[in-house]
């Protein structure tokens, strides 16, 4: 009696569990869409060999190859994918973090809630409705930003208004790395080519297991 009385409860927290994530997930996909699976994951990171011009500690965002890289060392970065900017709303150029949020709050512009008459005015930091996710990372002093989502699926994809989203744990890896000043390049060259040398791309993948342990805890 006692294991069957176990082993329910087991079985109803667990559909508690899965409802409240089903529900995350479909109020997210209501505010920010649901599009069509990207194919990236939160373990498509990966230390890659990079032009040798760029001093270790700068972030250069290449939309054309749409991934963020971390420069470790000269000749090389550590590369993250990442959503970029619409067609409408492409933009580059070099800014610096001027202000590091962990778990941010979001005010949509006017525009915004003119496209998107669902949207309200104001989003509590952790909120599912938030796309700044779970850590954001202000470029200079405009409105773009370099941050989680709570929508995973759009990763890869030009669908964002200008700012720069990556997995939750990805951006909490980048934050714990960089400071306010951080020098961030955004630019449309692509890089993919010159990191690609036979024999795996170049590229080491980081240890799915040691990147979970250290990393994706509390972080997702």
């Amino acid at each position: 009696m006692n294991r069957i009385t176990v082993s329910s409860l087991i079985a109803a927290v667990t559909m508690i569990a899965f409802g409240i994530v089903g529900a995350r997930n479909a109020e997210a996909q209501f505010f920010w869409g649901s599009g069509a699976p990207s194919g990236s994951t939160v373990y498509d990171v990966y230390d890659v060999s990079f032009p040798k011009s760029y001093s270790p500690g700068q972030i250069i965002v290449s939309f054309g190859d749409r991934k963020l890289y971390y420069v470790t060392a000269r000749g090389r970065a550590r590369s993250y994918p990442i959503a970029v900017p619409r067609a409408q709303s492409r933009w580059s150029g070099t800014l610096r973090i001027s202000q590091k949020r962990v778990n941010p709050p979001w005010t949509p512009t006017p525009t915004m809630r003119r496209e998107n008459p669902s949207l309200p005015a104001f989003v509590a930091g952790g909120d599912p409705r938030n796309p700044l996710g779970n850590r954001a990372l202000y470029l200079g002093g405009t409105l773009y930003r370099i941050h989680g989502t709570d929508a995973p699926w759009t990763i890869g994809q030009n669908v964002s208004k200008g700012c720069i989203r990556m997995h939750n744990a990805h951006v909490a890896e980048l934050y714990n790395r960089v400071g306010v000043g951080t020098k961030v390049v955004a630019t449309w060259r692509r890089y993919a080519a010159e990191t690609s040398t036979g024999g795996g791309g170049g590229a080491a993948a980081a240890s799915g297991s040691d990147f979970a342990k250290q990393i994706l805890g509390d972080n997702t």
